[in-house]
């Protein structure tokens, strides 16, 4: 069955889903924006970046997830997939991810010690990159403030804006 353009569009626009996740990151992306700016670290890498408060991962993937089981059962598929793709996406976020930021805080200050050095040697650039990315991964409570903006909009979207549709 092929659907035309506007039958995609439309379905879209009525995807209670599509809308928990996409809310949820937005607003997560946008709390972080704004925290930042608030705390003076605000560059234009952080409008999409990773890490940091809260976890957009964490709460895009809890909106998805629990929009899933609010709109098509603890018992389908959709759950179950939304369920696994969640724990995976959120365990990696706080533990893998983390790990590299923290990994990354390291290698820059490496990185600035061989070039404190080179400049007084007269040495070769060991690093000639750019610093890595430090704000990588997630704490637990930037998890938890993720997770709690991931429910409150698949409530909101599927309870509140869209309580009827099929």
């Amino acid at each position: 069955m092929t659907v035309s353009l506007m039958e995609f569009l439309t379905g879209l626009l009525h995807n209670r889903m599509f809308w928990s996740a996409a809310s949820a990151w937005f607003i997560a992306q946008l709390t972080k924006n704004l925290l930042d700016m608030a705390k003076g670290g605000y560059t234009l890498d952080r409008i999409g970046g990773g890490g940091g408060m809260p976890s957009a991962h964490s709460a895009t993937v809890t909106g998805l997830c629990a929009a899933a089981g609010m709109t098509q059962g603890g018992d389908s598929g959709v759950f179950a997939v939304s369920l696994f793709l969640a724990i995976i996406v959120i365990y990696d976020a706080l533990g893998v991810r983390w790990v590299t930021g923290r990994q990354s805080v390291i290698l820059n200050r490496m990185r600035k010690a061989a070039q404190a050095g080179k400049e007084k040697t007269g040495g070769e650039e060991i690093f000639p990159e750019k610093p890595l990315p430090e704000k990588m991964g997630h704490t637990l409570p930037e998890i938890i403030a993720g997770i709690c903006i991931g429910l409150v909009c698949a409530y909101i979207v599927c309870a509140v804006i869209f309580p009827r549709i099929g």
